[in-house]
């Protein structure tokens, strides 16, 4: 089975990596594999040898998180699985596979019948590193989907950089990056998002919790729904987005300059072209026409820096405040 370079596109989630995951899959000559690393967590990556049978419950088991969100009503985008026609796995029929709910919907309208085929391929390999049954995986879908390269891409995947890389020595890695205060709002305005602010805020001080949520956070039978609809200032999660920058942009400095790459969202959509085309040459695949005439296509250049303009002069403010740590950061890295 044929070794395809991989590459994994990093970021704090809401700065546009969905997008460029729909662009990366219209590439004749990339395989777009969408938030595999991240449905799988927390045991996307253990460090002792495993055999297939013990590989394949990891893609299969499923989340208790997800199917608690899925369970309670609260609309995550990013959950393909439940808005796939005919599908046979649910949450009350004993919960959806991990990779089915985000990874093989992006690939197929028939994410049932992927799952599986890909069972008896992965389940009957020997054992061997977590790394070697990714890379069977992702030969698997090259020889279905196409591609001769491998992009995963995984929403708050930044501060997973070091384990990314002591797995795939091997991998590139890009860095996308948006406008911190357009990307915290979009993060106070998405309920995964809402719960990891919480989540965070738990794991640094419980004071200020109203009673009950550490309850609420533990007990898999309980309610989500009072947590990501709680009150929360946006200024929180610029302090996540710069808490995430800063230290995601130190793990990447330790990288050797070759293998990393920083893609601007914004100047993703001021000069998508150009962009596509650096993007291109570091995954190591031509930057076709009309490749990136269908990536200019699906790229809308009016949400350049605009959302958070609409907010409140003192709540725009403090949101600003807040993202100036994360903000003197990457300004830094890239020699401002």
């Amino acid at each position: 089975m044929t070794v395809r370079p991989l590459t994994f596109v990093v970021g704090t989630g809401r700065c546009g990596s969905t997008a460029l995951s729909r662009i990366l899959r219209l590439h004749p000559d990339l395989l777009s594999v969408s938030e595999l690393i991240a449905s799988l967590e927390p045991d996307a990556l253990p460090g002792a040898p495993l055999t297939g049978a013990e590989f394949w419950r990891i893609l299969a088991a499923p989340r208790s998180f997800a199917n608690r969100v899925i369970r309670d009503g609260i609309p995550l985008p990013e959950y393909r699985y439940p808005h796939v026609k005919g599908g046979r796995f649910s949450v009350p029929g004993g919960g959806i596979p991990a990779v089915c709910m985000m990874t093989l919907p992006h690939l197929t309208d028939d994410p049932d019948a992927l799952f599986d085929a890909l069972e008896p391929e992965l389940s009957r390999r020997p054992a061997a590193p977590v790394a070697d049954h990714y890379r069977a995986l992702f030969g698997l879908l090259g020889e279905r989907f196409g591609g001769r390269a491998v992009v995963e891409r995984s929403g708050y995947s930044l501060r997973s950089v070091p384990r990314l890389r002591e797995v795939f020595p091997e991998a590139r890695f890009v860095h996308l990056h948006r406008d911190g205060a357009d990307c915290a709002l979009s993060m106070s305005r998405h309920p995964g998002f809402r719960l990891i602010q919480l989540m965070t805020e738990r794991a640094t001080s419980t004071e200020d919790l109203p009673a009950g949520l550490a309850a609420l956070l533990s007990d898999d039978e309980a309610d989500l729904r009072p947590l990501y609809e709680r009150s929360v200032p946006v200024a929180e999660f610029g302090e996540l987005w710069s808490s995430t920058i800063v230290e995601g942009l130190g793990h990447l400095s330790r990288l050797p300059a070759a293998i990393r790459m920083s893609l601007s969202y914004e100047g993703l959509l001021d000069a998508p072209e150009r962009e596509l085309t650096r993007l291109a040459h570091h995954l190591g695949v031509e930057p076709l026409p009309e490749w990136l005439a269908a990536g200019r296509a699906l790229l809308d250049g009016d949400r350049r820096g605009t959302a958070a303009a609409t907010l409140p002069p003192a709540e725009l403010t403090a949101l600003r405040e807040s993202c100036a740590p994360g903000t003197r950061a990457l300004s830094l890295a890239h020699g401002g």
